[in-house]
């Protein structure tokens, strides 16, 4: 009896012993659960924390958190230099050529192998890394529109001065038909060419309004790390001449090897480096606000100022005096030209002019030449000026009859 009590004591023990040690068990599980779900409890407070930090940093007018440097930290390039794009505090150099494309569906098939060809010997000639860049641009012809307004108004000032310069011909009569004929074709042949002009301006401000229109353009960066130099003594501005020189030999090479399948390419300056890459960052904005409209509004200062109000008065004043110095030199013109016809008049009735004028002064000194000399001077002179008339008289009849004869002779 007192073994098997023996026996069943040590059962129970065993048994509290399997007890508790699976009461400590479940007692570390439920600690563990309850940790971990405290830590990711943390875990999304803290999350929640830094979205509604960055939302208030993103706010429409909050720039407090963000300087120049917090921009470079964002930006994968440090600057544009001498034609290249400069990373990693000057330990990475690019230089991107711009590649234009071959229309390869319309080429037969000896050009499509020829071109194939081409771009084999282009692989193999390769001897350091490139990348491929594809960039997709909306077409904007706002610089093209500006130019071409430019140019119209250039010819409609053309067309003004013309129009002016015929009304003053017409007004003047100092030209022949066939003179006021050519004035009046050139001047119809400018008024056309105005009228084209602004056909031409209209279409293609109706084709800019179009945002369907897409431009792909083809790139190839070179890239050049100053480890390649191999040389730990050259300080920065060597490094930067050194990688200068080395991407120059590669671009060329590299446009050579191009040049072989019809791809013709060029080397990006640092302007057109900048757009390449505010294109990049800005592709939503570029389509509408370029980075020549961002240069011209003036980004990079700290702030704007609008143009003196003395400047305004001024430029005013200078376009009232050009105006008033063109209507006064109008009317100089008009003035002048009634004066040449005045001249042209007294040239032409010279000789009656200078009859009267003899006849005036005889009679004013009747009196010291005597009266019976006057009268025979007087008598003479009207003797002469009849003759002087009816021989112009059978001048003018003589050339009547000898057009007469002709159209006879011609019939």
């Amino acid at each position: 009896m007192a073994e098997q009590a023996n026996e069943l004591t040590l059962i129970l023990e065993y048994v509290l012993i399997g007890i508790i040690i699976l009461i400590m068990v479940i007692a570390v599980v439920i600690i563990a659960i309850k940790l971990r779900e405290k830590n990711e409890k943390k875990e999304k407070n803290l999350g929640k924390e830094k979205i509604s930090t960055i939302k208030e940093k993103t706010k429409p007018g909050n720039t407090s958190q963000y300087n120049k440097q917090s921009i470079f930290d964002f930006m994968e390039f440090d600057k544009i230099e001498d034609n290249m794009i400069i990373q990693k505090s000057g330990k990475r150099f690019l230089m991107v050529v711009e590649c234009q494309g071959v229309n390869y569906d319309l080429m037969s098939e000896m050009e499509k192998t020829a071109v194939e060809e081409g771009f084999i010997q282009f692989l193999n000639t390769l001897r350091h890394p490139i990348q491929l860049y594809v960039q997709t641009r909306t077409v904007n012809l706002e610089k093209s529109i500006a130019g071409y307004k430019e140019r119209l108004a250039v010819v409609e000032a053309d067309l003004q001065k013309m129009e002016l310069k015929y009304k003053q011909n017409i007004e003047s009569n100092l030209y022949t038909k066939q003179e006021q004929e050519q004035a009046f074709y050139d001047l119809i042949k400018q008024r056309n060419l105005y009228e084209y002009s602004k056909d031409i301006i209209n279409n293609t401000e109706q084709m800019n309004k179009n945002k369907n229109v897409l431009n792909k353009r083809y790139y190839a960066i070179i890239p050049y790390y100053s480890e390649e130099a191999q040389n730990d003594k050259l300080d920065q501005e060597e490094i930067r001449n050194l990688a200068f020189s080395e991407l120059y030999t590669r671009a060329q090479s590299l446009a050579r090897a191009l040049s072989a399948t019809g791809v013709t390419s060029r080397i990006l300056n640092s302007n057109e480096l900048a757009d390449f890459l505010y294109v990049a960052y800005n592709r939503d904005e570029a389509e509408t606000f370029g980075i020549d409209k961002a240069v011209r509004a003036g980004y990079d200062e700290l702030y704007t100022t609008a143009p003196d109000v003395l400047d305004k008065k001024k430029a005013e004043l200078d376009r009232q005096i050009e105006e008033k110095a063109i209507e006064e030199a109008n009317n100089r013109i008009i003035v002048a030209s009634k004066k040449e016809l005045e001249i042209k008049a007294m040239i032409e009735d010279m000789d009656d002019i200078i009859f009267t004028r003899v006849k005036e002064i005889l009679e004013d000194n009747k009196e010291y030449i005597g009266k019976t000399t006057t009268e025979i001077a007087l008598e003479d002179m009207e003797k002469e000026e009849k003759n002087k008339k009816e021989g112009e008289t059978k001048d003018v009849e003589t050339k009547k009859k000898t057009k007469r004869t002709r159209k006879t002779k011609a019939v």
